[in-house]
This record gives structure tokens, C-alpha cells and sequence, in this order.
């Protein structure tokens, strides 16, 4: 079912069915996790009907107090009072705060990927804005890939787009020309997906700088032109506003290499990763091939002859746009739900592009130390000392215990 055929739904229909999923995975219908959840749903619910907040709020629906909300009259705007309300209406302390409003935009989120929301507004920078910071969150209490959860991830899709590039290679002479084509988008897919992964495992890039932001004309993804896999680096926008090399490791190259080879795009400007959602596509081919003087029925009969729009792009150079970072999200919980990777985080239950920049961290600041990292992450030495300041205390843990094995072993 699609979020427009949902949109009309009661916000307390999905309740049940979201705390079913999380109980299976968090102790069943008593744990922890699934009560807390259902009483900050139940506490968003009410303030959604206006039956919670200042006395002159009348929640969400406008022109109509009676009216239950449903999902229709969700957007960013929406989460983005409720993030005012629970920093100022109930008196919580800032990290309280955070932890609550965890619980919604988890939910959230499985709202997308059940077909309740179009998007993850909850996660939107605009929407999160109101929240203070967390004064109870620790630098390493942030979600890191660890290593064993980057190996499964990228084991999971390096086979996925394996498999799916031989059971097209391999296709006999006399296969239908659809059903070629079918071989092949889904191997496009599989290789597109991996290469995401590759690269936000092991560059550290910031998904934002990686990807297109809808609300920045200068972040429009990168394209093949910013690539070179001979050199092993990057061309990104930075966080500081401006253009500056990223580096490619060896593990980032082959799969990056393997999907350009597959794709063949037909000029450098190409994004490195277009959208493949079949409806945005639609509309751009039949817009583009329009302007180019194609009549509706010639337009009609061309994408009759393509199994997908994305393949009739690829003959006729109509450049899609870029994924966006929440297109990003997106992906990575299908993936990690696939792979089955074991997660225990409080905000995401799914591998989140930014661990992957953070774990990469990790593994920077334990081999190399602060310097290094900090170059690595394009960030400054102090802020990297900053937010891996966990590891730091961690080996000073273990040279004070070393210290007192050592002195308490002296005889007396």
C-alpha cells in the first residue's frame, strides 16, 4: 500500500502494528523499549488532537478541532512544534528531550518503509532544529559502524551485486530483449547499492557532501566527472563551503570501477548515484523527450520498448538527479534488514550513513591517533580529540589499570 492510498489513515491505526515489530526484537510485548515507545505515541497522538500543549493549541488540524489527525497532516512543520513543545511545555531536562523525541522519529521512520509517509520528516534538519543539544549523550554513545557490522554490511552487498551481475552476463543469446533488460537494471541496482555502501564505509565523506541536498543547489551530488579511481580520490563539497579532494581507499575502487563499467554513462556529468524511483524518472523522460519534439504516442512507444525508465535515460543521456541523504537512509535500512545485522542503538535500528564516517573514525583515531584522523575526516584536530575522546579514555583506562597491576605486584 502506498503512502497516498495510507494518507488518510488515523496516526494511532500504526501503533500496534509498530510496536509488534519493535517487541520482536527488544524483549517481546514487556520490554523496556516497546512500553516507553507506546506511551511517548500515545503523548504525540494527543498533542496532534490538540488534547496536550498550551491551553490555546489545537494540535495539527487546521479549520477542524474534531477531526482526528491522520497521516495526511504530516510534514516537517509538524515534528518541528513538537520538538518546541517537548523542549519547552513539559519541563524535561535537554537529554529527556532527545530520548523522547527518539521515540517518535523512530516511529517515523517505520511509517516510510511501511507505506504510511512519503518521507522521514522527523529527520529533517528543519524539523529537528528546535531539539537541544543532549547533555547526556557522550561523543561515543553516537552510532559507529563497528567492524564487524561493516564486514557483514559489505560482504551482504558485495554478493547481492555478484550474483546479480553474473545472472545477467550469462543470460543466453535468445533471452527477450525485456527480460535482458531487466538482468541488467537489477544489476545496475545491486552495483549502485554496493558501491553507496563501500564508499560511506570506508571514505568517511559526509553523506550530505556525497549526495544531493533538495535544499542546496550547490550539493547536487557527485557526478563521475569528480571522480578519478586512478588517482583514488574524490572532488566533494565540503562542510566549509567549499570544493576539496576526498580519498578513495583500495576497498572503495573495484566496486566503484565494476558499476561504472556496467552503467556506461553516456557523458562525466552523470551522477555516481541517480535516483531509481520509477516516478521521478517517468516524469523526467516523458518532460525531456517532449522538449526534444517527441510527440505523446512516439513517447509512449519508446518506454514500451524499456523495461525501466532509468535504462531508456541511459540510451538518450536524459541525466537523472541524485539520490538524496534521505534516499540514503533509506537504502541502508533495507540493506541492514536484509543482511540481518544485529543493531542496539537507541535512535537508529538500522545502520545510519553517519556511523559509517564514525566508525571510520574509530579506526583512524586507534591507528593513527588525532592528527591523522583529523585529516582523514576533514575536520579539526580539536574536534576530532572532542568527539573520540571516549577511545582516549578508554587507553588511559587501561594504563592506570596497568599502573596499579604493576605497583600493587611490588612486595612490600
Amino acid at each position: 500500500m502506498t503512502p497516498r492510498e495510507r494518507a488518510d489513515q488515523s496516526l494511532a491505526s500504526s501503533f500496534e502494528r509498530y510496536l509488534q515489530d519493535k517487541g520482536k526484537g527488544r524483549g517481546g510485548d514487556g520490554g523496556n523499549y516497546r512500553r516507553n515507545a507506546a506511551r511517548e505515541l500515545e503523548r504525540f497522538a494527543e498533542w496532534a488532537a490538540g488534547d496536550r500543549g498550551d491551553d490555546d493549541w489545537t494540535g495539527i488540524v487546521s479549520g477542524n478541532v474534531d477531526q482526528e489527525p491522520t497521516f495526511e497532516d504530516l510534514d516537517e512543520r509538524v515534528f518541528r512544534e513538537y520538538a518546541r513543545h517537548l523542549t519547552g511545555d513539559r519541563g524535561l531536562k535537554q537529554n529527556t528531550v532527545q530520548t523522547y523525541y527518539r521515540y517518535i522519529s523512530a516511529w517515523c521512520g517505520w511509517c516510510v518503509n511501511e507505506g504510511y509517509l512519503e518521507a522521514h520528516y522527523a529527520q529533517r534538519a528543519s524539523a529537528m532544529a528546535p531539539l537541544p543539544e543532549d547533555d547526556g549523550r557522550k561523543p561515543g554513545d553516537q552510532q559507529a559502524w563497528t567492524s564487524e557490522q561493516r564486514h557483514v554490511l559489505t560482504r551482504h552487498v558485495d554478493e547481492r551485486a555478484r550474483d546479480a551481475v553474473e545472472a545477467y552476463t550469462t543470460l543466453p543469446e535468445d533471452t527477450d530483449p525485456l527480460d535482458k533488460q531487466r538482468g541488467r537494471y537489477a544489476a545496475l541496482k545491486a552495483a549502485r547499492d554496493r558501491a553507496l555502501v563501500f564508499v560511506l564505509a570506508y571514505t568517511a565523506v559526509r553523506v550530505g557532501e556525497l549526495l544531493r541536498d533538495p535544499n542546496d543547489p550547490r550539493r547536487r551530488g557527485v557526478r563521475w566527472e569528480d571522480l578519478s579511481l586512478d588517482e583514488g580520490s574524490m572532488d566533494v563539497y565540503r562542510k566549509k563551503q567549499q570544493w576539496d579532494a576526498a580519498s578513495l581507499p583500495d576497498p572503495v575502487i573495484s566496486p566503484l570501477r565494476s558499476y561504472r563499467q556496467l552503467m556506461d554513462p553516456p557523458t562525466e556529468r552523470w551522477p555516481v548515484f541517480p535516483t531509481y524511483d520509477q516516478r521521478t524518472l517517468a516524469e523526467l523522460v516523458r518532460e525531456e523527450l517532449a522538449e526534444r519534439g517527441e510527440r505523446p504516442e512516439a513517447i509512449t512507444k519508446r518506454r514500451t520498448e524499456y523495461a525501466r525508465d532509468l535504462l531508456l535515460a541511459l540510451d538518450e543521456d536524459i541525466r537523472p538527479p541524485s539520490i538524496t541523504t534521505d534516499g540514503a537512509r533509506s537504502i541502508l535500512q533495507r540493506l541492514s534488514g536484509a543482511a540481518g545485522i544485529d543493531i542496539d542503538h537507541p535512535k537508529h535500528d538500522y545502520l545510519a550513513p553517519h556511523g559509517g564516517r564514525r566508525g571510520m573514525g574509530e579506526v583512524l583515531v586507534r591507528a593513527f591517533g588525532y592528527t591523522v584522523a583529523a585529516r582523514y575526516l576533514d575536520n579539526s584536530e580539536e574536534m576530532v580529540r572532542e568527539r573520540y575522546s571516549h577511545i582516549e579514555a578508554g587507553e588511559l583506562g587501561d594504563v592506570a589499570t596497568e599502573a596499579l597491576e604493576e605497583i600493587d605486584s611490588i612486595p612490600e
